[in-house]
Formats: C-alpha cells, sequence, structure tokens
C-alpha cells in the first residue's frame, strides 16, 4: 500500500522541481495542437488559450523567496502549522504548493459537483486547452486527488487562471490558497465525555439551512464552529486583534452551508473568503467514507494589495528592483508597505466598433485579444457607450484603453502603433467592424 500511495503522489504532483516556462503554443503554423511543457495537446472548438497566458506558466510568484505573495502564503501556512498540531507536536497539515495548472474538466468541474450548466464552465470564463482540458480556473481542482490518496488535512496553493475583465485589480492569472480538513467521529467529538455515543452521519435525514442530509446537526455545528473559529484566528492574524468581521451566508456547489468571511477594510466591507463543511458526496467520491470536511480558499494578490498597500495588480509580475527590492530579507509577518518608486503618465486611446450580427462576439475575447497584443502596458479597459442603431439593430460597443508602463514612460506614437495593431486584430479575428 506504501508503494502505491508514493505512486499516486509521484503522478499528481509530478517533477516539483520542474519549471513550466517551456509553456507555449508549438508554433504559429501549428493550428491543431497547443505543446505545455513537453506534453502535446489536440487543438478543437474549444481551445481558446493563448499564447500570452500560457507565458505566465511556470512564473510560480508564490515561490518566489521574497516575493510579497510568497510571504503572504508563508504566513497563512505558519499559522494552520502553528493551530493544528499532532500529539508529538508536529503540524498536521501537510502543503501543495506546484501542482500542475493543467487539470481536466473532472478535476476542475466534476469531482467539485459544479452542474453542467453553471456559468463557471463557459468558455468565457475558462482557458480551455480542449474539450477536455483546462487550465485550473481554481486550486480546489484538486482537492479529491489529495483525499483520494489518503490525506485528511492539507493547504493547496498556486496559479489559477480566469478570463476577466482588465483594471488595476483584475489580471487573467493570479493565486489562490486552499485548504480541507477531515474529521474523524473521533476528531469531532473529542472534546465531549459522551462522544462514543454521538454520530457524525444520520440516514434518511432532511438537507437544511444548517446541515446536509447526511450529517447530525451535532457533528455539522461542531464543524462549522472550527472553521470559523480558525478563519477568525487567521484574519486577526493579517488585520489585527481588533479587525472587525462578519459572516455572510453563501453558496458553493461544493460545501453547504457555505459561509464568506468579510473584514472591515479602511471603512468597507471586503470579502476576504469563503468556506464551508464539504459536499459529503465529494468526500465519499473520494473515498473517505467515514469521514466528515470543512474547507476554504482565498485570493492571494487581492489579500496582499491590502496587506503591502499595493496599488495595481500588474505589480506582482514586474521583475522591477524597484518593486521586488521592498520585500528582500522580509519575515512573514513583518508589517511592509509598498512606496511607489515613480509614476509614469497614461496614454488613453478610444477604440469603437460594431458587433458581429450573429452573437458570437464576447467582452473577453476581444480582453484577450488586448492583453496578447498589449500586454502589461494595458493598465485598463473600460465599456464607456453601448448603442443600438433603432433602424440597423446593430449594436455599437466603444472601449477606452488605458495604457501604462510600469516601469518607463510611453509616448504617444508607441501607443499608436499598438492601439492600430488591435483595431487591425479586432476586425480580423473578431468580424467587428471599426467605426
Amino acid at each position: 500500500m506504501g508503494v502505491m500511495y508514493l505512486r499516486r503522489l509521484t503522478i499528481i504532483l509530478g517533477n516539483r522541481s520542474r519549471p513550466y516556462s517551456s509553456a507555449v503554443a508549438k508554433s504559429e503554423e501549428d493550428v491543431h495542437h497547443v505543446l505545455i511543457n513537453g506534453r502535446e495537446f489536440q487543438r478543437d472548438k474549444w481551445t481558446n488559450v493563448t499564447p500570452k497566458i500560457l507565458s505566465h506558466l511556470g512564473r510560480n510568484l508564490h515561490l518566489q523567496k521574497c516575493h510579497p505573495l510568497s510571504l503572504l502564503k508563508q504566513r497563512i501556512v505558519n499559522l494552520f502549522y502553528k493551530k493544528f498540531v499532532g500529539r508529538t507536536g508536529n503540524p498536521i497539515f501537510s502543503v501543495y504548493d506546484n501542482l500542475d495548472p493543467v487539470v481536466t474538466v473532472a478535476q476542475n468541474f466534476d469531482s467539485l459537483l459544479i452542474p453542467q450548466d453553471h456559468p463557471s464552465r463557459l468558455k468565457s470564463d475558462c482557458y480551455y486547452i480542449n474539450h477536455d482540458y483546462l487550465l485550473r480556473a481554481h486550486t480546489t481542482a484538486h482537492q479529491s486527488e489529495l483525499i483520494g490518496m489518503g490525506l485528511n488535512n492539507f493547504l493547496i496553493a498556486g496559479d489559477v487562471f480566469r478570463r476577466d475583465e482588465i483594471d488595476s485589480s483584475h489580471y487573467p492569472v493570479f493565486h489562490q490558497v486552499d485548504a480541507v480538513r477531515l474529521c474523524s467521529k473521533h476528531d469531532v467529538f473529542r472534546s465531549f465525555d459522551n462522544g462514543d455515543n454521538m454520530a457524525v452521519f444520520e440516514k434518511g435525514g432532511v438537507r437544511t439551512a444548517e446541515k446536509q442530509e447526511s450529517h447530525t446537526v451535532e457533528a455539522s455545528k461542531i464543524m462549522e464552529d472550527e472553521v470559523k473559529s480558525t478563519l477568525v484566528a487567521l484574519a486577526q492574524n493579517l488585520f489585527g486583534q481588533e479587525v472587525k468581521y462578519r459572516w455572510l451566508d453563501a453558496y458553493f456547489p461544493f460545501t453547504h452551508p457555505s459561509w464568506e468571511l468579510e473584514v472591515l477594510y479602511r471603512d468597507n466591507w471586503m470579502e476576504l473568503l469563503g468556506c464551508g463543511v464539504m459536499e459529503q458526496k465529494i468526500v465519499d467520491n473520494a473515498g473517505a467514507h467515514d469521514r466528515i470536511g470543512w474547507a476554504f480558499g482565498l485570493g492571494l494578490e487581492r489579500l496582499a494589495m491590502c496587506l503591502y498597500d499595493i496599488p495595481d495588480i500588474r505589480l506582482f509580475w514586474s521583475t522591477d528592483t524597484g518593486f521586488l527590492s521592498q520585500f528582500d530579507n522580509k519575515d512573514p509577518n513583518d508589517s511592509i508597505r509598498y512606496k511607489l518608486t515613480s509614476v509614469y503618465p497614461q496614454c488613453i486611446n478610444d477604440i469603437s466598433f460594431w458587433l458581429p450580427k450573429d452573437s458570437s462576439y464576447s467582452s473577453n475575447d476581444f480582453y484577450d485579444l488586448v492583453r496578447d497584443i498589449g500586454g502589461d502596458i494595458v493598465e485598463q479597459i473600460s465599456l464607456v457607450d453601448n448603442f443600438t442603431h433603432p433602424k440597423k439593430q446593430q449594436t455599437s460597443h466603444c472601449y477606452r484603453i488605458v495604457y501604462r508602463h510600469m516601469e518607463k514612460t510611453l509616448t504617444q506614437e508607441e501607443v499608436n502603433v499598438i492601439h492600430k495593431r488591435i483595431e487591425q486584430e479586432a476586425a480580423q479575428k473578431l468580424n467587428v467592424e471599426i467605426r
């Protein structure tokens, strides 16, 4: 059994030192395949991953020493190491932070009970390699695998990929931390004198707002108390003991009951994370029939921007020493406030076009095209006008594109060249008519 465990671990984790920097489209001429780290994937009508997105594979910002995302990830890990220890005093949580970001549709959706018609499956939301594979949209995609390997307490950290709008707080690649804790009957009722007489599961139960049909009210409530107390401790560790927080009921396909934790940050309530009691069907399907679990997930960038006063999400990808040096030789618990080294002026250009009449147009297709051409000098795209001609019954969009380089001043002439190329390729690839 030990050999099989190690073999499965190797299959899932792969070579932990293996870089993904070779993740690029095979060539401009190869219209039939996508080559990612030596693996060749057949293109099909679902393929929408772009060379620009693939170029981010292997950067692993959360693993770079003294990077702000790495410092924050380690701070979270340290709290779990300290809070959850075994009989010998060693941490019981293990960390998996270099799992392959290429996952199957089954891993990303089916294993988490996400319905076939759920909007998160749409091509407009995800980066598909083909019908069967995509770049993971959340680190939660690895939960079932790790549970199936016999793991009860683990953290997952890594990059995730979603098609999204473009502004100072959104980027198509960002980083998440997920956690899972599975408990046996002994773990759940360890503090009760009559714990041996209490039950985690019941047959013929009814699903209510406070529990699943297979769980007893007592077990569900104990799991709720543990996950909430754990995450309040995390919020206090990050924002200080006096932080104000609140719990909101939420819905996730993979947990019930579910909650979102918000903290009061600069006089506004900010969502920190989502969590809940794991759907028992997920746990059962992974082979842990005698366990009940809780899980949570949070995004590192949004949190790091608050904790370190980082004003623009693109800075995390910067190799500028003016940014990275401010985090050199820092401890994860240090209070760090990023100081903007310089501010370069914006260049603003508008682009207007008629949408194709066949309803094939998606704003996220346009955003990806702009990312591919303009890269990280595109600071923001906003839809400033949406007009439908009363006679032609054709719709026009006008987008405002804000260009700003993080490390130098852009000239309007440089921007105009890029903007002209965006117009040309939008007309050619998106079948729009430039106005």
